[in-house]
């Protein structure tokens, strides 16, 4: 059963708490790598959080966009990781005003190698949200009013329940799950009625369809650049999935790609045992491909980058015969009638 948190504090100490043991596990993992305890094939992140919250996200964006295509550009990538680096990525200690003077000092025609030379961590910080925000922002098109079709710099990705379809939504990453065996919850539920069009959020392509007994009907997609895993679980029964949809199929942002219902946690195929329908989304970052089925897979608190997310949801239209949902814009997203081939 999915249960609301009664206080904010339970997300703060929770964050507190990640904090000490992320700087444990580093200081650790160092140490052992330079006694030669531990060795790596590969220089690769093997863990990673993602923390920054929704205001420094939305500041970071919108400067971001405002600076696109000048001189002195500042994506949000460097922005988070330089606020991340110097609050060691306790954003409680996070101020609007620390973004607006770094955007100042850059504007000013300070270079941000320079401005972050003496900052430990900023290079991991700035890896981490390039592979979490890097399909995010960018050029796309759109149809104008007067139906011309036009590039915009901006937000390119969106929410994964479509426009018009209410939903709820909390801060349940890490929350205990118990079914099968205690673990933490590692994605993030939004709560809506069976049957909501489910959104690709990005460009990719499907890696995974079928039944897992936790997730039900599930759908995976790999993002373009083969650092996002996208995991959609709870899907509609008997009718889970986009009928254009299959495994190999390349996707766009905004496509329908199938339905939120409350299939799952049973060993058996197309069971609800769900209580509360919901859509349940997760990312999992991958460095490496060895990364990707592992027992230290990388996944990451989505609450901050759903709220963000809200702001672009995609109009659908109802087929009347097939009864399917299809992105309003496709055409112009370069899917034709749904998705991609």
């Amino acid at each position: 059963m999915i249960r609301i948190p009664s206080s904010r504090s339970i997300r703060s100490i929770r964050r507190l708490i990640s904090a000490v043991l992320f700087s444990l596990l580093l200081s650790v993992s160092v140490i052992l790598f330079l006694s030669g305890s531990i060795s790596c094939d590969k220089d690769i992140i093997r863990y990673a959080e993602f923390n920054p919250s929704y205001s420094a996200l939305k500041k970071a964006m919108e400067i971001d966009i405002e600076s696109f295509g000048t001189d002195h550009h500042l994506s949000w990538t460097d922005s988070l990781a330089y606020i991340s680096a110097r609050c060691y990525d306790d954003y409680s200690r996070y101020s609007e005003k620390d973004l607006s003077t770094l955007y100042s000092r850059i504007k000013s025609g300070e270079k941000m190698d320079r401005i972050c030379s003496g900052l430990k961590n900023f290079n991991y910080y700035h890896e981490v949200y390039s592979a979490v925000l890097g399909g995010l922002l960018g050029e796309y098109e759109y149809t104008a009013e007067d139906n011309t079709v036009k590039k915009k710099y901006g937000l390119k990705a969106y929410l994964p329940i479509a426009e018009g379809f209410a939903y709820s939504e909390y801060d349940d990453f890490g929350a205990s799950r118990s079914y099968g065996f205690k673990r933490r919850h590692l994605g993030h539920d939004m709560i809506c009625e069976t049957g909501t069009p489910v959104i690709c959020i990005e460009d990719g392509t499907v890696e995974c369809m079928g039944w897992n007994q936790y997730g039900g009907w599930r759908i995976g997609i790999r993002s373009r650049d083969k650092k996002r895993y996208y995991y959609y679980a709870h899907l509609r029964k008997n009718r889970p999935y986009h009928c254009d949809l299959s495994v190999g199929k390349n996707v766009s942002a905004g496509d329908v790609i199938g339905y939120a219902g409350r299939t799952g946690y049973s060993a058996e195929e197309n069971v609800n045992n769900i209580e509360t329908p919901h859509l349940h989304w997760g990312l999992e970052l991958i460095f490496d491909e060895s990364q990707k089925e592992c027992d230290n897979e990388i996944w990451v608190d989505l609450y901050a980058v759903t709220r963000l997310l809200s702001s672009h949801r995609a109009d659908v239209i109802r087929d009347p015969e097939t009864k399917e949902f299809y992105h309003a814009d496709a055409s112009v997203q370069g899917a034709g009638k749904g998705l991609s081939g």
